[in-house]
Parts: C-alpha cells; structure tokens; sequence
C-alpha cells in the first residue's frame, strides 16, 4: 500500500458528526489512508471503533492504521500503526506487527535519519504550520524541514501540522508524499466536499 496523497486522521474532540461518518465520507472523496487517534476511551471502546473503521477502509480498499496502539492494530487486523517518538521502539512494534506498515513522527533530521535506520516504512514530519489539534506539538518547523528531511532519507513523508487546501501545494513541493489533514476537513460545514476538494488538489499535482 502506497503512502501518497491525503491522509486522514480521525478526531474525536473536533468532529461535528461523529468519527464513523467523517471517515465513511473522506473515503468516498477518495482518500486511500486512515490513521484512527483516540487517547481517551478505555480499551474496549477503541477495540470497537477500530473494528468498525477497519471495516470501511477495507470497503474503499484503503489503509487503516491505529496511533500510538500496537496492540490494537494487532488486535483487530489494522494495516499498520503509526508510533511517537516515546512510544514502542519499531523493532518491538515489528516483532508484534509482522510485515505491517509501521511509521514514526520525527521532528527533525536526526530523528527521521534514525527512523528509517530503524525500519520505519514512512515518517510523519512534525508539526509542519501551527496547529491546535495536537496541543504537544511543538513549534512549526515549517517547509525546511521537509526539504531537509527528503536530502537524508528514501521512506515516504508524509506532512503534519496545520496543513489545509491553500498551503497543502507548498508541503508536496518540498517534498512530502503525502498530507495528514484533521480540522480544514472535519471543522468544515461539507466533509465530504471539503475531502474531496483536497484529494483532487493533490490530484492536480501529480
């Protein structure tokens, strides 16, 4: 499964319409990667959600990973998973996940140089524009670091932080493969308008 284009990553706290929906419309707008992120729920809960959001990304024949979870991802069949820098080191989360996708945020060109070294499949660069969604994100780095990033290592990278349709055209041309998208999607009064906008504005430029 290839990491390219919109990457969408579900949020509890921001949605207008609940997680299962957003997900349901961003995939029918053609987005191919889904990253499930919920902190708060017990264990069981996530299990299910996870579950029920696998189901629709297998429908849209796109890839379904958990954050942070390595044992949920296991669990319930994810594709992959995508890990913090304090989170399980790749070559545990490998020995549990098998031949799944495996990614790493990495804030600068030390850690993502790292990451690969470690098997990371593809890195998540770090908080590209400012953001309120992650509220321990750090200060943006903003497009350097991409260009940065793309000189050192050869895995996919995908652009985090405060990215939406009118920036999104900078960040792929330095370099990103990809775009995680939350609040320009999830906050607008259409998802599925708002997704389907952005997947064919990276469409526009392949």
């Amino acid at each position: 499964m290839r990491i390219d284009g919109l990457y969408f990553i579900t949020d509890p706290s921001l949605t207008k319409q609940g997680v299962f929906k957003d997900t349901e419309q961003v995939l029918e707008a053609g987005c191919r990667i889904v990253q499930y992120r919920e902190k708060q729920k017990p264990l069981d809960e996530k299990i299910a959600e996870a579950k029920e959001l696998l189901a629709l990304c297998k429908k849209h024949n796109a890839l379904f990973i958990v954050n942070n979870d390595v044992e949920i991802a296991k669990e319930v069949g994810a594709g992959g998973v995508h890990l913090g820098q304090d989170d399980m080191p790749i070559a545990e989360a490998r020995k549990i996940l098998g031949n799944k996708v495996i990614g790493l945020t990495a804030h600068n060109v030390a850690e993502a140089v790292e990451a690969e070294k470690s098997g990371a499949q593809y890195l998540g660069i770090s908080p590209i524009f400012h953001t309120d969604t992650k509220k321990d994100a750090g200060e943006p780095a903003g497009v350097k670091l991409l260009r940065d990033v793309k000189e050192k290592v050869g895995i996919p990278l995908v652009g985090i932080g405060g990215i939406n349709g009118q920036n999104l055209e900078q960040v792929f041309e330095a370099g990103a493969d990809s775009v995680a998208i939350i609040s320009a999607i999830v906050c607008a009064e259409n998802v599925f308008d708002a997704a389907e906008k952005i997947v064919q504005k990276i469409e526009g430029l392949k």
